[in-house]
């Protein structure tokens, strides 16, 4: 192929490629773009009046759409996650993020091949648009006769097709103007990230539990709280045929912890996040405000506004955090959650092997934090958060259950890992990533609920939810963010305090079950767990 030729197809491609993984068809380069059309009457215009129009042009327009599409790639790799778009005013601190989650599930060979990849993509996209743009540019020049003739086809071609509505394929308007509208749409975003971040700033300040005896979360006393979060554990785990599996071990160990006297109430949360970036949805459900990208989740843990944690250590009660998965320090447990103590993955003894994401399976961090901290009868309650993530992806390798008496130094899972399938050949079947989800869900909150049937007691109050439905790959695009959300007690009473929400009964919510925000969560529980006692329904004074 001649410069000039690849020069065009460069172009071209560029100019109509999709921000969208769902949207990237052959037919979507069977279109005509108005930039392209643009961009040869721009020539044809300058070149009279410039010696040099060429160069101007690969400079003014070249790199402007190497920009645009170093972002339309970036948005790629965001809706394929995420489902949503990538903005460059809230998102950039997510990158360093993506590029250790691919170090830790996928080791750092892979991990930092795909990021020096991705490095080199975007500047051969930077270098090469503006190179594009000025070898078309001097085509167009040299040869303006056979260019007036092609722009004239092209544009009346164009014409007509958005007169009639003509289109390549469905969703494929031959009548293109995808960079114009990407450009536009990136700029509003950008807007309306900045007001949306004053908003934010004003929700934070408006704290209803900014007083420190504002929840005295009497209707917990002497209860050890436990906020557990089971990774990418979303509706679409509990919802459906492929969840059936899920169903049955949540109806089973519903049946099982109500014969040792636990009873549950359970209902939708909506996640302020997709497919990954779990802290957002910590962050929103601790602080109740919400919290949906990096840039306000930063502005959150700078500032003061009262934590779940924090309300129950002005309360009385010690708080932990339990990261099993966490590989560094994390000093805005203590500076802004107001954790007394914040367990990771070094402070748990695990000696076994991790598996993917998961630094330790979830049935060994669980007995850890028993073992650490929970059950002390001589310390005054608990409250702690759990952050489970053997359900984590890539979901390969999967731990298996084991005997609790067996867990140990966490050794024993040796041979499991030897014998688990690994990430690379789960993905090189795509196909079977969605069974694969739903088996690390299934191991999670097996490993949960027996953790609660082994060690549970009078004291224990769980609350046990989701952080985010799990990526596109299994939830599929454009779908809703919620997550199931249970809160688990033996005592009558703590469930007594929230038979006002409507709750269902159970741990499987159905699809009838209320949804909330999860930004709702904070205020409602701490209301509904501080001031006078409640009356159980059926007992007498």
């Amino acid at each position: 192929m001649t410069a000039n030729g690849l020069a065009v197809v460069v172009l071209w491609s560029a100019l109509l490629l999709r921000n969208r993984p769902d949207e990237l068809t052959p037919m979507s380069l069977a279109r005509i773009p108005i930039e392209g059309i643009g961009l040869v009457l721009l020539v044809l215009f300058l070149s009279g009046r410039l010696t040099r129009a060429p160069s101007v042009v690969a400079v003014v327009v070249g790199v402007p759409l190497g920009v645009l599409t170093v972002l339309k790639v970036l948005e790629i790799g965001f809706f394929g996650v995420l489902d949503r778009p990538f903005n460059v005013v809230t998102d950039r601190g997510q990158l360093r993020s993506a590029v250790s989650f691919l170090v830790v599930s996928y080791g750092a060979v892979v991990g930092s091949a795909v990021t020096v990849g991705a490095v080199l993509m975007a500047v051969a996209l930077l270098v090469g648009l503006p190179l594009a743009v000025g070898q078309v540019a001097r085509l167009v020049q040299r040869r303006p006769a056979p260019s007036v003739v092609v722009v004239t086809i092209l544009a009346m071609t164009w014409s007509a097709a958005a007169v009639a509505g003509a289109h390549a394929a469905p969703r494929e308007p031959v009548a293109a103007w995808d960079t114009v509208q990407f450009a536009t749409r990136e700029m509003k975003d950008s807007t309306r990230a900045l007001a949306a971040r004053r908003r934010f700033d004003a929700a934070v300040r408006a704290d209803a539990y900014r007083a420190p005896g504002s929840a005295d979360l009497a209707g917990l006393r002497g209860k050890d709280v436990l906020l557990v979060f089971v990774e990418s554990y979303g509706r679409v785990a509990v919802t459906g045929s492929a969840s059936q599996k899920v169903q049955t071990v949540l109806d089973a160990d519903t049946r099982q912890l109500k014969a040792v006297g636990f009873g549950a109430r359970s209902a939708y949360l909506t996640s302020p996040t997709f497919g990954g970036v779990s802290w957002l949805a910590h962050a929103t459900l601790q602080s109740g405000v919400w919290v949906d990208n990096q840039s306000s989740y930063d502005r959150l843990l700078s500032g003061h506004r009262t934590s779940l944690a924090s309300a129950f250590g002005r309360a009385g009660w010690r708080t932990a955090a339990v990261l099993p998965s966490d590989r560094a320090p994390w000093p805005e447990g203590q500076a802004y959650y107001g954790f007394d103590r914040v367990y990771d993955s070094s402070d748990l003894g695990y000696a076994g092997p991790s598996f993917g994401f998961s630094s330790m399976p979830d049935q060994y961090a669980l007995q850890a934090f028993q073992r650490i901290e929970a059950m002390d009868t001589s310390a005054a309650p608990l409250m702690a958060e759990i952050d489970l993530a053997s359900s984590h992806g890539p979901w390969a390798p999967q731990p298996t259950m084991v005997g609790w008496d067996r867990l140990g130094d966490g050794s024993v899972f040796d041979a499991i890992h030897a014998r688990a399938q690994t990430a690379a050949a789960l993905w090189s079947h795509r196909d079977r990533v969605p069974a694969a989800y739903m088996t690390s869900i299934e191991y999670s909150l097996t490993a949960l609920l027996g953790f609660i049937e082994k060690y549970g007691n009078d004291k224990l109050v769980v609350i046990m939810l989701g952080d985010h439905q799990p990526a596109t790959i299994v939830s599929g695009f454009g779908g809703n963010r919620d997550v199931p959300v249970s809160v688990l007690a033996r005592d009558p009473q703590v469930l007594a305090r929230i038979s006002g929400w409507g709750w269902q009964d159970g741990l499987r919510p159905h699809a009838g079950a209320p949804v909330w925000r999860m930004d709702a969560f904070r205020d409602r529980f701490l209301a509904a767990y501080s001031g006078p006692s409640v009356q159980v329904a059926g007992e007498g004074k």
